[in-house]
């Protein structure tokens, strides 16, 4: 059976950011494959296709620091041209040859009297086979799960239906009754696209207003094109300056009560502005602002002055044959059903058993939602390491750029497993230690917004806060920029099976 030393789990973007940075720092030294079961690379980017579909995030800094584009024709790209830089990182950097595409991971187990993983695989052609592992990565993202709603009914409808994160082309919009579920950050984008066709008639149904800001995208310059190619320092400027912007974002709208009132009345003026009268009301958020995702608009308040679309914040009761029917007892007939609900960000989509013998999602049961070391690290757990994993993600900076902060963390550990210590097996972070940083944490989020209101920030909506980290870029950075060893239990070959501490050995 094959053997490798590193598994990757996900081509998206945490897996293109793990091979950057591998291949930047052994080359070809690393003996790593990783396993996509798309047929290309780009995950998010690849799955996403729904109309208007595109970064809210400037794009030199949702870009690997050391593969900066000076093509992107805009500061916010569509999805298209952000799956095209994936595609031409993954060519430039030499990393296809490292993935298995059309590749599914069903299984993951830690063997103890082997010290490594079994990994199950599926392949789209019907073959599975067995891999191990000494070392697994799972770049699976935390949006990797479409949410798909409870409301009673769903089954029932009898037109088309699907989720904006798996867009059917297929289905005509044309002329049709459409009913869109959730006004979320893709419902944004997209209602203002599909409201383009005039033919058609949208009901979107909404339940809790968004804080909305006005949109930050703008086409690049020849000037700035030119620069950017003829000085790659400019890109580097830009950069910096969005990062800097994105730092300030954070303690104006999550870390100062006095600035978020200011960013608040920003906001609620931005509505006032540009909605129409009638909804104004209607869109006005009643909490706090940064406890939900806060929207930089993309046309939508715009096109709710057209007379092909209605917001109905009616709370639905369920789904019928026709169409919907709500809790005020009115049915909407409908031809189409969009789901834009998210994603279930609360849940671990695949089956990973540790040296406990619990998998990542009963672990995560037992701490009341996920739960980890700096977001990439889980007690028993050896040699197991996350992208992008509970409390990694922010309201404010760039996904890409926290992830290249945990790969610094993450690479730091590969490199005492496979290159400085022979006699090291296995890595696993204590549970003291992931107590003490998730007490910390939680604390640390209690005390700011996010506990404030309903939100996929949190378990079931409502529970326990796992998706956010309660700080600046800054500090997610200087936290995960030196690997603290004496956080970590160690297996050593002349010591099996008892642990230590790595410090003991430095």
């Amino acid at each position: 059976m094959e053997t490798r030393s590193v598994v990757v789990i996900g081509a998206g973007i945490g897996g293109m950011t793990f091979a950057v940075k591998a291949r930047k720092k052994w080359g070809d030294k690393l003996d790593f494959v990783i396993y996509e079961k798309a047929d290309g690379v780009g995950g998010t980017w690849r799955a996403n296709i729904y109309p208007g579909c595109a970064c809210d995030v400037p794009v030199h800094y949702y870009s690997l620091s050391n593969q900066l584009n000076p093509d992107f024709g805009s500061t916010h790209p569509a999805q298209p041209e952000i799956l095209a830089y994936w595609e031409s990182v993954a060519r430039k950097q030499g990393i296809l040859p490292h993935i298995q595409f059309n590749t599914e991971v069903t299984n993951v187990e830690w063997i103890a009297s082997e010290s490594r993983y079994r990994i199950s695989i599926n392949k789209s052609n019907g073959e599975a086979a067995t891999v191990f592992a000494r070392i697994v990565v799972s770049a699976l993202g935390f949006l990797e799960v479409p949410n798909l709603t409870s409301i009673p009914g769903v089954d029932t409808f009898k037109g088309d239906s699907f989720h904006c994160a798996r867009w059917d082309y297929t289905v005509q919009l044309k002329n049709r009754r459409i009913g869109v579920i959730g006004n979320g950050a893709s419902a944004t984008q997209f209602v203002p696209k599909i409201a383009q066709e005039h033919s058609s008639q949208i009901t979107h149904f909404c339940r809790t207003p968004n804080y909305l800001l006005p949109p930050r995208r703008s086409e690049y310059s020849p000037l700035w094109l030119w620069l950017f190619r003829r000085f790659p320092i400019f890109m580097r400027f830009v950069r910096y300056l969005t990062f800097c912007k994105s730092e300030f974002l954070y303690f104006l709208v999550f870390h100062s009560q006095f600035m978020r009132r200011i960013a608040s009345a920003w906001a609620l003026w931005y509505i006032r502005a540009y909605a129409p009268k009638r909804d104004v009301p209607k869109l006005t958020p009643q909490y706090t602002m940064g406890c939900k995702r806060v929207i930089f608009d993309s046309g939508y308040l715009d096109c709710l002055h057209q007379s092909n679309i209605n917001i109905c914040w009616d709370h639905i009761k369920e789904i019928v044959p026709e169409g919907i029917l709500t809790k005020a007892g009115e049915t909407h007939p409908l031809d189409v059903l969009i789901y834009g609900t998210g994603y279930a960000a609360d849940r671990y989509p695949l089956r990973v058993v540790g040296s406990s013998g619990l998998t990542i999602q009963e672990y995560y049961d037992t701490q009341k939602g996920p739960t980890a070391y700096l977001g990439l690290s889980i007690p028993n757990f050896p040699n197991f390491f996350m992208l992008s994993g509970p409390n990694a993600n922010t309201g404010h900076a760039s996904s890409i750029y926290l992830e290249e902060c945990q790969m610094t963390h993450i690479l730091q550990c590969l490199d005492k497993l496979l290159f400085k210590m022979p006699t090291l097996v296995a890595l696993s972070v204590s549970q003291e230690a992931t107590d003490r940083y998730n007490v910390w944490l939680q604390t640390r989020l209690r005390k700011g917004v996010f506990y404030s209101c309903d939100s996929w920030y949190r378990v079931n909506g409502v529970g326990k806060v796992t998706s956010i980290f309660p700080g600046s870029g800054t500090l997610f950075w200087w936290m995960t920029r030196q690997v603290k060893w004496e956080d970590y239990s160690l297996l050593l070959k002349s010591s099996i099976p008892g642990p230590g501490t790595l410090s003991d050995l430095l």
